[in-house]
This record gives structure tokens, sequence and C-alpha cells, in this order.
């Protein structure tokens, strides 16, 4: 994909984001502003947008009027009730367990007659520094140089590869050895195939702007169905954790879909100890954790999908020699398990070659 198209779905989610954050400050002062009373309560910790590290409590304190008959204070987070406090007692709110990005915290407080709804966001990034891997090369294989790897996955010795681009996408079962096509399909013209993963005996794959995944028989190729995303913008990267399909959609979002209907139930942000972290792609699910390709970049991410914290960075810089770069070569893309032998496969678009790696800790001889 162009990466100017990219970066302006980027820029309209931090737009969003802008937005939600607005509107968590509209709702404090539209509370503070009700000209017919004069108790209206809001919020004096935390600051609006302030930003904590997981596993850090945040301190949280009611701004009562000096005449209020406020007789208690309930807190939420995101909509969950987390506690009670009575009158301007502070309350602690732990962090530890909930999922990185903004949260929403809410007070409802009651004077014995009426209750009042103040709410304010606050950010949570990781609190861990990600340790910093790099890779030794155990094994060279060949890699089609038409394939603009969208999708990427290792099953039954051969590898199931979606490539991409309008007019040229494909769908294929790929063998290791050869790196040839022992089946393919060709997507219409209209569709810019995207991230691809195996769930039982069916293939879904992802476009990347129709708004829609594609369901196939995994032995024939045969297209079942197609399947609609009911919020995410775009279609990037597809893998299954063995109940659920993770999708990204290039901000630093990783949706969580039902793996029977393929609806989106949930989703994490995902952010290091810098902050957030953008343009996830190609994903694997690998023993418990989510790899990600960081578009543009020779880093993978590798997260935890309970709370988007990004625990390890494998930098790929130099995998592709010169001496084997095309015109049309492009850039880093594509994860693939073995989940039996334990072998790790990385490529890129237009790559050609696919390795098979260890990682190393950076640092170490």
């Amino acid at each position: 994909m162009h990466s100017g198209q990219r970066n302006t779905l980027v820029k309209y989610y931090k737009m969003i984001t802008l937005a939600y954050l607005l509107v968590g400050i509209t709702l404090v002062t539209s509370c503070r502003n009700e000209g017919s009373r004069n108790d209206v309560p809001g919020f004096k910790l935390p600051e609006q947008g302030q930003t904590y590290g997981l596993g850090e409590e945040v301190k949280v304190e009611v701004d009562l009027p000096a005449e209020s008959k406020i007789t208690n204070v309930s807190y939420l987070v995101d909509g969950k009730p987390v506690g009670t406090k009575a009158g301007k007692d502070v309350f602690t709110i732990p962090t530890t367990g909930l999922s990185l990005g903004y949260r929403l915290i809410s007070a409802i407080v009651d004077n014995g007659k009426e209750k009042d709804t103040v709410t304010i966001n606050i950010v949570l990034k990781s609190s861990t520094k990600p340790a910093k891997f790099t890779y030794k090369v155990l094994n060279v294989f060949p890699h089609d140089t038409s394939s603009y790897t969208q999708g990427l996955e290792y099953h039954n010795g051969k590898f199931l590869e979606s490539t991409g681009e309008y007019g040229t996408s494909t769908l294929r079962w790929v063998a290791l050895e050869s790196g040839k096509a022992l089946q393919r399909i060709d997507i219409d013209k209209k569709y810019f195939a995207e991230g691809s993963t195996l769930v039982g005996d069916k293939i879904l794959m992802l476009t990347w702007k129709e708004n829609m995944g594609f369901v196939y028989d995994s032995k024939s190729l045969k297209e079942l169905g197609t399947f609609p995303y009911q919020n995410s913008r775009e279609g990037w990267g597809l893998t299954y954790d063995g109940q659920r399909l993770l999708k990204s959609d290039g901000t630093n979002r990783i949706w969580f879909l039902n793996g029977t209907d393929y609806k989106e139930e949930s989703y994490i942000d995902v952010y290091d100890n810098n902050g957030q972290v953008d343009q996830l792609n190609e994903l694997e699910y690998i023993e418990g954790k989510i790899y990600a390709n960081i578009y543009q970049t020779d880093k993978i991410a590798v997260i935890d999908p309970k709370n988007g914290s990004i625990e390890r960075y494998i930098d790929l810089t130099g995998i592709l020699p010169a001496k084997d770069k095309y015109p049309n070569t492009d850039v880093l893309n594509g994860i693939a398990w073995d989940a039996i032998g334990k072998r790790l496969f990385v490529t890129g678009k237009k790559f050609s070659k696919l390795f098979q790696i260890d990682l190393v800790p950076a640092g170490s001889k």
C-alpha cells in the first residue's frame, strides 16, 4: 500500500481520539456551567488527558462546592463500577488489569435527592521498556518477487499467503522449498487483498478499503462468503489465536473478532513506554503473544494481547542483502510460525527471499 494513504488513516484516528478527549471536557464543563444550580461537582484530580504507566495508581478527587450536601460518590472506569467513597475523600483506582490507551473515569455524585455524573479521560501507556532483539538467519528459501505479501502463515509444510495491490491480488498455498504456488486464485481486480488466516477448514482474508472480508474453502480455495467490518475502517493484518480472530487496521488498534461469525467484539490499543505505536500491519499469534510488523520499518513488535503493551522489539535491519534486492523490492512484511517445529519465518513485499530466523537479544555475541 502507499504510505501517503496509510498515513491519512493514522491521522484520521488521531482526530477521532482528539474528539473523544473533547467530549470528556465538554461533559465536565457542561455540568459546571449549569445555571440553575450552584452545587454541581467537577474533577480536582486527575487532570484531563493525564498519562499514567500501567500499574500506577490514579488518585481521583471530586471538586465539590463548599456547602455541598453530597453523601457519596460512585466511581466507574469505562462504565464499570470500581468503588464508592464518601464526600470529598480521595479515591484510588488501580490500573493493573486495565488495557492501554484512553480510559474514561466517571463519578456519580449523590446528594440524597439528585445524582450528577461527571467524566474525565486519562491515558494509560506501558510502564515497561521493551526488550530489544535482533536475529540470526538459520535458513534461506526462495520467495516470489511478484508477491506483495500481506498475509503469511505456515500450515502442514506449506505457506498460506495472500498478496495485495489492485489488479494483482492473490490467495495461494506456497511450497516452502521452492517458493512456488501449489494452488492459487486471483482476486477480483476491484479488491486489494490484505491479511489472511486459517480457521478450521476455512481461510479468511481481508480487503484494504472495501470494508469486507472473504471466506474460502481451505482445500479448493473456492469462495464461500463474505463478512463486513462493523467498526474498523480498513483491513490490514489478520491472525487466529484458536478462539478469536485478531485484526489490525493500520493504527495502533488490534480488534478481536468472534471466531464463528467474524463480528468485531473488542479491541486493545498498542503502546510502548513512550506512547502509542501506529501502523501495525501483518500479524501472527505465537505462543500467547501477538507479533506485528510495523509498516515501513524493519521492526516487529511483540505485544501482550491482554493489555496492548509492547514487550519486545525485533530489529530485522539488513535481513535482505543488497545483492538480493530488485527495483520493485518493497518493505518487510510477513511473519509465519511453525507451531510443531518451533520455526519462525519472515519475508517482505516482493522480497526475493524468505528467511527462517532465531531471535537473539540485542548486544549479545
